[in-house]
């Protein structure tokens, strides 16, 4: 495992397969995440059917019980499929994020020419597109706009955030109808935030997801710093 700590790990821990130094830092990880904590305890499934294995297949006495090899190699398949995605997902939203930055950079230039040169038209910040979903929440008061467009390879996602207090650190997930979860892209809240006095402008970002639209059953707005939690959740 990476020193970077995944909530795909938690298969992993569940089982006994991390070492030392890896379990420990999910541990702390895993204090501060709900989504972590929920999955964990049902982990506890898996372990009742373990628990009907042939004795005479159990570990020698004395030594900790340990899941058949059948178990461990699809655990560590489906954390190196989980980690792919990931990357991939966080890239789309790299990638948006940087186009942005590159948006406000050439505003930038433009407004800081010469005196005399003739003022350029800003351009528009990005737009929501295609098919479209708000929600507030009433607790947080953060409130989120998405737009999603269906491609071949999944869904293109668009989305606004505004009444969002900084310094956090969040992400966009996109949850299925099964319960699955795929990062849409990260980001971070500077103070004073977005949408706020001081800071009007909300934040806009696009990225992507692997779910086709009808496999989506609702977007999650997900703070990883601090004590984590849900900022804001959109129904679909």
């Amino acid at each position: 495992m990476s020193s970077q700590v995944e909530h795909t790990d938690v298969g992993a821990y569940a089982l006994g397969l991390l070492e030392a130094d890896d379990r420990r830092a999910f541990e702390a990880h895993l204090r501060g995440c709900g989504f972590c904590q929920a999955e964990l305890r049902e982990m506890g499934s898996l372990a009742e059917a373990l628990s009907g294995i042939d004795p005479a297949e159990a570990e020698p006495p004395g030594e900790p019980a340990r899941p058949p090899a059948p178990v461990i190699d699809l655990v560590r398949r489906r954390q190196a499929r989980d980690r792919r995605m990931r990357r991939v997902a966080y890239g789309a939203g790299a990638a948006a994020a940087a186009a942005l930055v590159a948006i406000g950079v050439g505003v930038g230039t433009t407004l800081g020419g010469d005196e005399g040169a003739k003022p350029q038209p800003q351009p528009q910040p990005q737009a929501i597109v295609g098919e479209r979903h708000q929600a507030t929440d009433a607790r947080t008061g953060a409130s989120g706009t998405v737009g999603l467009v269906n491609k071949k390879w999944g869904t293109q996602v668009t989305f606004e955030l505004t009444n969002v207090k900084g310094p956090l650190k969040c992400h966009l997930e996109a949850v299925s109808t099964s319960g699955a979860r795929s990062v849409v892209g990260g980001w971070r809240v500077p103070e004073p935030g977005y949408g706020v006095p001081g800071s009007p402008k909300p934040l806009a970002m696009q990225g992507a997801t692997a779910l086709s639209r009808t496999e989506i059953s609702r977007f999650q707005v997900v703070v990883d710093s601090g004590g984590g939690g849900t900022l804001l959740t959109i129904p679909l």
